[in-house]
């Protein structure tokens, strides 16, 4: 039986996707937790300028708890404020305290308390670990009740379980119904093929393979880049660059051009199984997706159907020129149909709901 429980949980951000790309995940799981009852708050530090570029305010279906990021002084009353939770839940990649997290979320509750780490970047953290015998946080993983991941598959809950983690669960990316849906096209939108992503060490490479090599290769075909970072100087002439794009914004940026491109990370493709969170964004919005290659994508969505698929930006480009607006709608509806039924953020919170109570019943807590 599922019982309301008390969720403390210390990430990057809620309220901004501000070079915070796992904010639509967030917000995602948390939404559909508080639809069983659970009460959620989130502990985020003032830090990155990201509470000076909100997307949102603090929701209804979770409270907020925004702590100083100078010093240690904020980040010890937050856990302190979090330490009658029946969940304590820490993800990766805060930016701010991350060790300090990792290990004083597993001390600061009282018998009952049970404590889950949650990374949103499992290929970097255990590349990470692979190359550093003496990072402290291997001696921590053991101590969590559960290790929950963002994606990964079979190689990272091996990988997980190698360096001693009790279980590891992958909750992978949805769909919110209620956030991304179909929009009126905008023309400051207006392209054949959109790539949306912050420019990132293990990314940009890959951008320059999958999207602008297939620009260059399209000379008759207009492009867009959103995303932070990125050298509006440095890219071909038939490519705008928009910058950050809003949350706010994403279903018209999504809904608008012919197709849109989906770009894993170096090591989010070297895993496999991991969709990134603008694949099911996208999908809402009844987007054409085109996707590099990588293990598992059969899992999600049907390649050729539902889903275009490219291992290099020649590839990309041949999608391009092949498609239609008809064809584009067709691939986009099916994939939009696919996502409603089976990755739904909904869908995701059964599991995670299952796993928090089913954990904390078994210790008769």
């Amino acid at each position: 039986m599922s019982q309301p429980l008390e969720i403390a949980f210390f990430g990057s951000s809620l309220l901004s996707s501000y070079w915070n790309g796992a904010a639509t995940y967030y917000r995602g799981i948390i939404r559909a937790l508080h639809s069983f009852g659970h009460r959620v708050t989130f502990y985020e530090p003032d830090a990155f300028d990201r509470q000076q570029h909100r997307d949102i305010e603090p929701p209804e279906w979770a409270k907020v708890y925004v702590y100083s990021a100078i010093g240690t002084g904020g980040v010890y009353q937050a856990l302190d404020h979090a330490r009658h939770a029946d969940w304590i839940i820490k993800a990766s990649g805060v930016g701010v305290h991350d060790a300090l997290l990792e290990r004083e979320v597993l001390s600061i509750g009282g018998h009952s308390t049970m404590a889950a780490f949650w990374d949103v970047d499992a290929p970097a953290t255990l590349d990470r670990l692979k190359q550093d015998a003496e990072d402290p946080f291997l001696d921590l993983i053991p101590r969590y009740n559960v290790v929950f991941t963002y994606g990964g598959g079979d190689p990272v809950v091996t990988a997980y379980k190698a360096f001693g983690a009790r279980e590891c669960i992958p909750v992978y990316n949805a769909l919110d119904a209620t956030t991304h849906f179909p929009a009126a096209p905008n023309p400051s939108f207006a392209a054949d093929l959109s790539f949306l992503g912050n420019r990132l060490p293990d990314r940009e490479a890959r951008v320059h393979d999958f999207f602008l090599s297939a620009a260059v290769a399209s000379p008759g075909r207009t492009f867009l880049l959103g995303g932070n970072g990125w050298d509006a100087s440095q890219m071909p002439a038939n490519v705008r660059y928009a910058g950050h794009v809003s949350t706010n914004d994403h279903n018209a940026f999504n809904s608008t051009p012919l197709a849109v491109l989906n770009i894993s990370r170096e090591s989010m493709a070297r895993y496999g199984f991991s969709p990134a969170t603008r694949v099911f964004e996208a999908a809402g919005a009844g987007a054409c997706l085109i996707t590099d290659a990588w293990e598992g994508i059969e899992q999600f969505f049907e390649p050729g159907r539902e889903i275009l698929v490219a291992n290099n930006g020649g590839e990309v480009a041949g999608h391009v020129a092949a498609l239609t607006e008809s064809s584009a709608r067709a691939i986009g509806q099916a994939a939009r149909n696919r996502a409603l039924a089976d990755h739904t953020y909904a869908n995701r919170a059964v599991q995670v709901n299952s796993i928090l109570n089913g954990r904390l019943a078994a210790t008769g807590r």
